[in-house]
């Protein structure tokens, strides 16, 4: 009994060294994917009333969490059994993708010199928090997917470990940060009641930076909506990485997301307008 305790333990102490070897593979492969991530919900968690910032973040955390329920088991059985459907759905979430970045670039072009009204022209709560649900479950998708395809020789097991632990950091992660930042000023003003000069001196830097920083990681969450998608374009619809091999990556993808972008958005303008 005791041997067969100990070789349980032995097979037991294989695997995890199996799925940390497989997330380290996948998560270097998703390292650039989860920055977007953050920027884009980080873009989409700011610029609510201060009461509101952190019941609205928890809002979208859970929204995450119920994505990747979905995901990970759809993924895993698309893998196993319809792995060509895989492309399809990708290409498709970064329509949406593209969609969203060039909606963004737009309405700045459109209405330049009109930011004073901005936050009045804001969708209502609930429409932001199903908008970056929405968003969050593309970017899940494509960070499932590209793990996915990283440890696809392994075990059923070990892939089943190593995409779901990428999985849960992406949220964990990715919505620590954000939490940390929409809580920036509150941390400043709390350093300003502190008697030692550095601390009141940290704590002016920060309030002052919080409106700084939103406005950055608005324009970064744009840009990074528009890589992502032209990204997926890049290198999931046949015949474009050859054409475009020549081309930096970067450009192509940020021309490749803003154009198609643009013609999905000209394609929702003119359906609109046709129903109305």
């Amino acid at each position: 009994m005791p041997s067969g305790i100990f070789a349980l333990l032995d097979d037991v102490a294989m695997l995890m060294d199996d799925v940390a070897v497989m997330t380290k593979v996948a998560g270097k492969k998703t390292a650039g994917i989860l920055g977007d991530d953050l920027a884009v919900n980080a873009e989409k968690a700011t610029g609510f009333a201060a009461s509101r910032e952190l019941p609205v973040l928890w809002a979208i955390t859970k929204g995450s969490f119920l994505n990747k329920l979905i995901i990970l088991p759809v993924a895993f059985a698309m893998s196993a059994w319809a792995p060509w459907a895989i492309e399809p759905i990708l290409i498709a979430g970064g329509l949406f993708l593209a969609f969203e970045g060039a909606e963004k670039v737009a309405h700045v072009a459109l209405h330049r010199g009109a930011s004073q009204h901005s936050s009045q022209d804001r969708p209502p709560e609930k429409e932001r928090i199903r908008s970056a649900v929405v968003v969050d479950f593309i970017l899940s998708v494509e960070i499932v997917v590209i793990a996915l395809g990283e440890v696809m020789d392994a075990a059923l097991e070990v892939q089943i470990a190593a995409v779901t632990a990428i999985a849960l950091l992406a949220t964990i992660g990715v919505y620590g940060v954000v939490a940390l930042l929409v809580r920036m000023d509150d941390a400043g003003l709390a350093l300003l009641k502190r008697s030692s000069t550095f601390a009141r001196r940290l704590g002016r830097f920060l309030v002052a930076a919080l409106p700084v920083v939103i406005k950055v990681l608005s324009v970064v969450g744009t840009v990074a909506l528009l890589l992502v998608s032209g990204g997926i374009f890049h290198h999931h619809v046949p015949g474009i990485h050859d054409l475009l091999h020549n081309v930096p990556a970067l450009l192509a993808d940020a021309v490749l997301g803003l154009g198609a972008g643009l013609v999905v958005l000209g394609l929702v303008s003119f359906a609109k307008a046709a129903l109305r």
